[in-house]
C-alpha cells in the first residue's frame, strides 16, 4: 500500500471513528456560537491537546474555509528547543498546516514556568495585533482543570483561582482567549493526534519533578488509586464556579461605587473600599492592577494582602506592584501605570 493510500485509510478510520465525530462535532458547535466567521490563531505546540486542537481547527477550516493561523513560541529554555519546534513544522506540513515558529529573546532564568507563560501570550497577542486575529484558540482540557485547581489549592487561593478555567478571556481590548477542549479528556486527545498525525512529541519537563506541576500529575493519579475520581474534583470545581460567578456580579456592583477607570490609571474611593472583606478588597485591587498594567495575569495574592495591609495602616504609601504605582491621595488609593523611580517595592 502507498503511503498516500495510508494515509487515506487513516483519515477515514479517523472521520468515521465515534471518539472522534463526537468531539469534532463539539469543536464546531463551540467555534460557530462563539467565533462565527472570524479568523483565529491556534496556539501550538507537539503536545497531544495543541496537536488535536490542531487537527480539529484544520478539518474545520477545510469545512467552513475560515482563516487559521499556527503559531508556535520557542522559548529557548532547553538545547534542543528549536529543533524540536522545526520537527512540529515538519510535522504540521504533512497536512497542509504552515506553521510560524516565534522566538523569545528574553532570558527566563526564575519561575520558568510562570515566565515562559507571561511572554508566550505576549509575543502572540503581538502577532495577532500584527495579522488582525480576535481569538487565540488554547487546547486546556479537562486534566488541565483538575491540574490547576491543586496547583491553587496548594498556594491557597481563594474562589476566583479554584473555579474552573473559563471558555472565553479577554486577553486585552483587541484579542480574546479561547479553551473550546476543556469539557475533553486527555486520552481521547492523545488518541486524536496520534491517529490523525501519526505521532506527539513530549515535553521532557513534564517529567521533571522540580516544577510543581510534575508532581501535581504523580498526586492525581495516586487520588485515582485510592477511589478519588476526576469527575468528582470537575464538579467540585464547578461548583466554585457557580459561587465565582454569584461573587463576581456583587463585586461589579461594589466597583460601579468605587471605581473611577481611566486609561492607564484607577482611583478608589477608600471610605467604600475598606468597608468590604478582604476577600472583595483583594479581588477589586486584583481588577484594578490588570486594568492599568493590561495584563492577563493578576499579581500573587500573597503580594496584594499585603499592599493591603499597608493601605490600612495611616502610614505614607508609595509602592510598586505588577508595573503600577500605587499611593494614596487624600481619601483615595491611586493607582497608575509605572514610571517613578523612587518607590518601595512589595
Amino acid at each position: 500500500m502507498s503511503k498516500k493510500d495510508l494515509n487515506v485509510r487513516k483519515h477515514k478510520n479517523l472521520v468515521q471513528n465515534k471518539s472522534f465525530s463526537t468531539i469534532y462535532s463539539s469543536f464546531k458547535s463551540e467555534i460557530i456560537s462563539y467565533i462565527k466567521k472570524n479568523s483565529f490563531l491556534v496556539a501550538t505546540s507537539g503536545g497531544p491537546d495543541s496537536l488535536a486542537l490542531c487537527a480539529l481547527s484544520n478539518f474545520y477550516s477545510k469545512e467552513k474555509k475560515n482563516k487559521i493561523y499556527y503559531v508556535l513560541v520557542d522559548h529557548a529554555i532547553r538545547i534542543n528547543s528549536s529543533k524540536e519546534a522545526l520537527s512540529v513544522k515538519t510535522l504540521l506540513k504533512k497536512k497542509g498546516i504552515n506553521l510560524k515558529i516565534l522566538k523569545n529573546k528574553k532570558k527566563i532564568d526564575k519561575n520558568i514556568q510562570s515566565q515562559a507563560r507571561i511572554i508566550r501570550y505576549q509575543l502572540l497577542l503581538n502577532y495577532c495585533k500584527k495579522h488582525k486575529i480576535k481569538f487565540i484558540l488554547t487546547g486546556h482540557h479537562r486534566d488541565d482543570q483538575i491540574e490547576t485547581f491543586l496547583i491553587r489549592l496548594s498556594r491557597g487561593s481563594g474562589v476566583e483561582g479554584l473555579s474552573s478555567m473559563k471558555k472565553m478571556n479577554k486577553l486585552n481590548n483587541r484579542t480574546k482567549l479561547f479553551r473550546p477542549l476543556l469539557n475533553e479528556n486527555k486520552k481521547d486527545l492523545i488518541f486524536l493526534a496520534k491517529t490523525y498525525f501519526g505521532k506527539i512529541f513530549k515535553d521532557p519537563s513534564n517529567n521533571n519533578q522540580k516544577y510543581l506541576r510534575t508532581n501535581i500529575r504523580i498526586l492525581i493519579n495516586h487520588f485515582e488509586k485510592n477511589g478519588i475520581q476526576r469527575d468528582r474534583i470537575i464538579n467540585s470545581i464547578n461548583n466554585l464556579a457557580a459561587t465565582r460567578d454569584t461573587l463576581n456580579s456583587y463585586i461589579q456592583g461594589i466597583e460601579q461605587k468605587c471605581l473611577t477607570k481611566r486609561k492607564n490609571s484607577v482611583l478608589i474611593k477608600l471610605k467604600i473600599f475598606l468597608l468590604e472583606n478582604i476577600d472583595i478588597q483583594l479581588k477589586i485591587l486584583s481588577n484594578s492592577l490588570r486594568h492599568v498594567a493590561k495584563s492577563y495575569y493578576p499579581p500573587r495574592a500573597k503580594k496584594v494582602l499585603s499592599l493591603i495591609s499597608r493601605i490600612k495602616s495611616n502610614q505614607e504609601l508609595k509602592a510598586t506592584l505588577g508595573g503600577c504605582v500605587i499611593y494614596k491621595r487624600q481619601n483615595n488609593l491611586v493607582i497608575s501605570k509605572e514610571n517613578l523611580k523612587k518607590t518601595i517595592k512589595l
